[in-house]
Parts: structure tokens; sequence; C-alpha cells
């Protein structure tokens, strides 16, 4: 039997990787005493062979659906050259030194497309490093010099003596020397040695998700397990005045009454006698906090006069050139402004946490983005420090940037500490997870173009109006070291067109609503206003819009194969019939470079939209896994199709109107069209695959709207009330 054993040496010292030299060690101590003699063995941080010759893998990622845990096992064991047969992958605990992502500032976070692109080479490097040790292990045994073995999948092979060693035979004796080898980047495979990677692989997951034995968070069952359910006032940051909570305690099951900070908790026997002692609660609330005045529509009509206001400054996002100057002597300014609604992320599995406290022992069962942020928040929430804190990251039913907040982890964490001993297990109903959501900001947005006489572009301007995430999640004295630079809500802006003069601006609004990271964060909106403008300028110049993009750019080949391979499986060229056109948008934003073309059809009396086939190339540099690359863009596209085309939120006087299914219109099955995917692979490190897809939609759409009607829509979601505001 494999059994995972980390060393205290290994947990003192911690997995090294060289972010200058792409060099990676891992110290075991100073004496070879401290190496594994027998058993499992345990070579790295991420990778233990066990003697029935198992590889266990541990991925650093969440898995919410991405396929994270299949594509990051797959890179460890190309390198390692295990039989695919026999590895398995785990979940890492919440250990930033050994885990955190080395393109994501060494934090163990899944966001923003950065699993694969942040992993890659350093679980090559230590799936290499596995293999020389392996290596050397076979070679004292074998009695041959380390030179004349080699590797196939699960076996060290002696082609002079037609020996080979399984990797489970060598682990039974095998010893880990200290230190261990080290490896570079440049020791490691060629691609064109790849046995995995770029092959499809099944997902390590899809067994248990397809039998119904996949464990989420909501899943979690511990003996003597309490539940909770939490009262939380209308408007964001209220806090509880007055409780009259005798109806409650009534419920048969309710076991404990807690006042929190943000609420008032149920601990009860049952999740029934939990939610039905919530609904008696008589809660009088503080009506101080910002977001009372917060309504939608008002707030809207400010950040549109604030993003008109250059005067105004905001946080520089981009400066190329002189903008001001350009746009001054420009022949001709072209101004476009641009809105966005508030956007719930409505993961299928409503937020939940589940919290154990044990003396000073705390442990945390979630389904979340980023354990050490739980760490720090089930640490406050218990009253303690973050050492003392223990985190088991279960499967995500969707995360989308909402499970990176953690702030489920810290309310169940004040909910155990008053039952010390059990686990409490707190769930958000549906209306709870989407009352007390951290939507997409809203946005308005203003584009100033400066045009010479022939209709080139000399100038570009941009500026972004909305809350800050980053403001609210970092310490102040980080987000001030990083410039204030909120990429999550006010990034996107930069693009790969060439034009020489160009300035993007972010302005923070504050207006007392909290607001996080959604699915394709800032490039859902700001890629809408560029790529609808873009095609507008086109036509001006009287440009077909493929053409002119190609034109803009020129000086990256890899943009412009996307848009010719999607031009070319859409049959661009080809005039549409029966009332239909096709649209046309290219992001490079999220590390990767895509490309999307949409049918659609438009009845301008009801203002409905109708969207029946969507084309789409992406180049994500190699392409570990290509199916799931397919599975991934087509997953993104249709997230951003429903942002693109239906949901909205709207807050009144603080209150989110919108509370379930009901009154939040989603995509149902029924209106997603098919989608043809082109994945480019080449010899570039991978990029993130998980949002690329989300941006390109809503303008492809909008850019054929124009085709039909010769009006533009700035404005998202595009609803039928909209659109035949639109068209007059």
């Amino acid at each position: 039997m494999t059994h995972h054993i980390e060393t205290s040496a290994l947990s003192r010292r911690g997995f090294l990787v060289g972010t200058g030299s792409a060099a990676i060690a891992v110290a075991f101590g100073n004496s070879i005493s401290s190496a594994f003699a027998a058993g499992p063995l345990n070579v790295n941080a991420f990778v233990t062979i066990g003697e029935d010759g198992i590889c266990t893998i541990t991925c650093p990622a969440s898995e919410m659906g991405q396929g994270t845990r299949t594509a990051l096992g797959v890179v460890l064991a190309e390198d390692l050259d295990a039989d695919w047969s026999k590895v398995r992958v785990i979940q890492a605990p919440a250990n930033g030194k050994l885990f955190g992502n080395p393109k994501f500032n060494n934090q163990q976070q899944t966001v923003g497309s950065y699993s694969v692109t942040g992993y890659y080479e350093p679980m090559r490097l230590a799936g290499h490093q596995a293999r020389q040790v392996l290596l050397a292990n076979a070679a004292e045994t074998l009695k041959a010099p380390v030179g004349e073995l080699t590797t196939e999948p699960g076996f060290v092979v002696h082609a002079k003596s037609n020996r080979k060693l399984g990797y489970g035979e060598i682990a039974k004796t095998a010893k880990v020397p200290d230190p261990l080898p080290a490896v570079t980047k440049a020791n490691l495979k060629p691609h064109s040695q790849f046995r995995l990677i770029g092959k499809d692989i099944d997902r390590v997951d899809g067994p248990a998700k397809v039998s119904g034995t996949a464990e989420y968070g909501i899943d979690v069952q511990l003996p003597g397990m309490l539940y909770a359910a939490v009262l939380y006032p209308e408007v964001q940051h209220e806090k509880p005045q007055q409780i009259d909570d005798a109806a409650a305690k009534a419920v048969k099951g309710v076991v404990q009454i807690v006042s929190l900070p943000v609420g008032v908790g149920v601990i009860a026997e049952t999740v029934e006698a939990a939610m039905r002692a919530k609904a008696l609660l008589k809660v009088t609330w503080t009506k101080a906090a910002p977001g009372q005045t917060y309504s939608d529509d008002g707030v809207l009509a400010d950040y549109r006069t604030l993003a008109a206001d250059w005067a105004k400054p905001g946080i520089e996002m981009v400066k190329k050139g002189d903008a001001d100057a350009a746009l001054k002597g420009a022949a001709k300014v072209v101004t476009a402004e641009y809105f966005s609604d508030h956007v719930s992320h409505v993961c299928m599995e409503p937020l939940n946490a589940t919290v154990k406290i044990d003396g000073d022992k705390v442990e945390v069962w979630s389904g979340n983005q980023a354990p050490g942020v739980m760490q720090i928040l089930a640490s406050i929430g218990a009253g303690t420090t973050p050492d003392k804190v223990s985190v088991n990251t279960m499967l995500l039913g969707g995360g989308f940037g909402r499970r990176s907040d953690g702030d489920d982890v810290l309310h169940a964490a004040m909910l155990a500490k008053a039952v010390p001993g059990r686990p409490v297990k707190m769930i958000w109903s549906r209306s709870d997870d989407m009352q007390n959501d951290k939507f997409r900001p809203l946005t308005a947005q203003r584009i100033e173009i400066g045009l010479d006489a022939k209709g080139d572009i000399v100038g570009w301007r941009h500026r972004i109006v909305n809350e800050t995430y980053l403001g609210r999640v970092l310490p102040p004295p980080v987000f001030k070291a990083i410039g204030m630079r909120d990429v999550v809500s006010g990034g996107g802006g930069d693009m790969s067109y060439a034009v020489a003069n160009h300035r993007v601006e972010w302005v923070q609004a504050a207006r007392g609503v909290d607001v996080g990271a959604w699915r394709g964060i800032a490039a859902g909106y700001t890629k809408f206003a560029i790529e609808t403008l873009i095609d507008e300028l086109a036509a001006a110049k009287n440009m077909d819009a493929v053409a002119y993009r190609l034109e803009m750019l020129k000086d990256d080949p890899r943009a412009a194969a996307v848009v010719k391979a999607v031009a070319e499986m859409s049959k661009w060229s080809e005039k549409r019939q029966g009332g239909r056109a096709v649209g046309l948008a290219y992001s490079d934003a999220l590390h990767s470079h895509t490309a999307a073309a949409v049918e659609i059809s438009l009845d301008e009396k009801s203002g409905k939209i109708t969207v029946h086939h969507v084309w789409a190339a992406v180049d994500a540099g190699l392409a570990v896994q290509p199916r799931n690359i397919v599975a991934q863009m087509k997953s993104a596209m249709t997230f951003g199709l429903g942002a693109a085309l239906k949901e909205q939120i709207h807050i009144k006087d603080g209150v989110v109107q919108e509370r379930n299914f009901d009154a939040y219109s989603v995509l149902r099955m029924s209106d997603v069209p098919p989608m043809e995917i082109k994945v480019i692979s080449n010899d570039h490190e991978p990029t993130g695959i998980g949002e690329a897809g989300v941006p390109v939609i809503a303008p492809a759409i909008a850019n054929a709207v124009a085709q039909l009607s010769g009006k533009r829509l700035r404005h998202l979601p595009m609803t039928p009330d909209r659109v035949k505001q639109t068209l007059g």
C-alpha cells in the first residue's frame, strides 16, 4: 500500500523552484539517514512512488471541472516516464511554500487561467527529478552506470544486459539522496519524445463524477456533524441590532443561535431544522452601510460621467506613446461609450464549508480556489493562527472566481467556534448565494480614437470605471505596493493591435457594493468595447472586418493565425441567406490568442437575437490536452453567451433584486448552438484556456447585429428590450 509521508525536513526547508535559473531541488535534511530506506518513495512534494508501482502525483491547483488534475498529472508523468495506467492524482493540502504558483506571485490559487501556465515547468522538473532518483537507485541495483540506463513507461531499462526494473521494485529499497539531483529546463524531454503531453487522456476525475461517488464540499459527512444556516442583511455590511430568536429556538433540532458580525447563525442537528429556524428569525438591522444608497441605474449614470472626465486622474493601466497629443492632432475623433451590468457567478453548487475546531486545531473541508486564503480566514473565524488550520480542498461545483473569496469558510469557522469538538457544515441556499455574491463589477467605459485623414488610427485612449476587487481583498499596503492596479476590475484594455499611441486608465469608483473576480475577469467587458469598435472602424474605412484585423495584427503572426483560421472555418466571405449574418471578434486576453465567429438572426420586432452557430480558433501554446481545450472553450463560450444575452443583476437601494433562477435568466441547453473549435498547438509553453473563450462571444454577436441592422449595441447584456431600443 502506498502511504504519502511528508518528512519534517521537507516541511521545514521546502520545495524550492529557482525562478532565475529554472533549477529545482528538494531538501531532506543534512544526512542520508533522513531519506526513505524502504516503502513508498517520496521523492519530492509532487510525487510518491509505491511498492506496487503506483505513482501518486499531487495536484497543487483546484479542480472545478476544468481538467486541472488530469493536465498537471500528465505534465509531471511525462518527464517521470510513468505508466499512465498506474498514475493516481491527489489534491495538494494548503501549503503555499510547497505548492505556490511561480507565475502567480507564488500563491496557491486557481484563478486567471494560471494553472497549467504556472505549474507546467515546475511539475515537469519535479517529474524529471524523480526519474533521476529512480535511475540512480536502479544503477546501484543493476550494477550498471547510470549513463547506460534509460526509461520506458514504469520501468528503468538496461539494454546491454537486457534487464529492467519496475518503478515499484525500485521503490522498495530506494533511497532519496541528499541533496537531490538539481535539474534544469535544459534537462527536460524534447517535444518529439512526448508520450502523454499533446495526447487526449481520459479525465482522472471522470469516473467518480459519472458514478456519483465524486465528493464535493457539499457532500462532506463527518461523525457528530451539525448543520448551519445564516440570515444575512439584505444590504451588504449591515449588522444585527436586535434579534428575536424565540420562534427559531423552538424548532426541534436547533442547537444554538449565534449572533455574528455579518448576520445571525443557526446551528442545528439537520439542514432542514437550520433552514426552518433561520426563516423564523426576526432581526432589526443597522442602516449605516454605504450600500444603502446603491441603485444600479443611478450608479451607472455616475460612472458614465466619471468615464468622460479625463481631468480626473485614474490608475494608468497601459501607456504607449502619447495618446492625448495624438488625439489633439487627429483629423477625426471617434467616441463610444460602453456599459455592462452586474453578473452573478451562479455556481451549481451553492457556497458551503465545513469546519471542525478541536482545541487549538482547526480543520476545514471546502471546495475552494485558494486554500492558503482559507487557512487565514478560518484562523480569523476560529480565533487562532493560520498554522493551526488544515484545509481539505474538495472538488468544486463551479467556481469562476467566486470560491477564491472565502467568506463561506470565515462564517463557518465563526459558527464552529460556538460548538467546539463538533464539525459544522454551513450551507447557503440559492437565495443566500445570489444575495451575497461578489458580482462582476457594474462598468462604464469610454473610448476615444483619433484618426488621420485616411481613417487610420493615430491615437487610442480608453477609460474604465467600476468598483475594485483587489482593493477589497488585499491589505492596503499590498494594494498600494502594486500601484493600485486592479487588473481584475480595470484590466483587459491592452491589445495586440498595432496602435502607436495607446492609453488606458482605470478609475476606482467606490459605491459600497463588493465585487469579485468573474470568469474572463475584466476582458469580458473590455474586449466587448474594443472589438466592436474595431469592427466599426473597419466599416468606416470600407474594409472587410477580417482584412482590417489582419492589417492591425501584422506584427503578431499568432494573433493573425487564429483570425484567419476562424474566417476559414466560418466561410466568412460567403454571404448569408435567410436574414442571417456572421460577426467576428478576437481576444489576446488571459495569456492566449482566441478568435470567434458567430452566426445569428435577429427578430427586430421582438428584439430577440438567436445564435445559430459558433466557430472558434485558439492558440494556447503547446496543447497539453487538445480534447480538454475544446471542452473548455465550449464551456467558456457558453458562459460568455449567457452573459452576453441574458444575465443581469439589479440592485435597488442596496438590495439585490434577483434571488433565484425564476428571476435571473440563464442559458438553457436549447439555447446553446453548435460549436466548432480549432486548437492550434505549437512549441510555445502552454497558456491559459479556462477563460479564453469568454471575451470573444459578446462582441462577435454585437458585430453580427450591426451587419443586419446597421446599429451598434453597447450595453451588456444585449436583452431584447435593449435591442429594440437601439433599433428604434
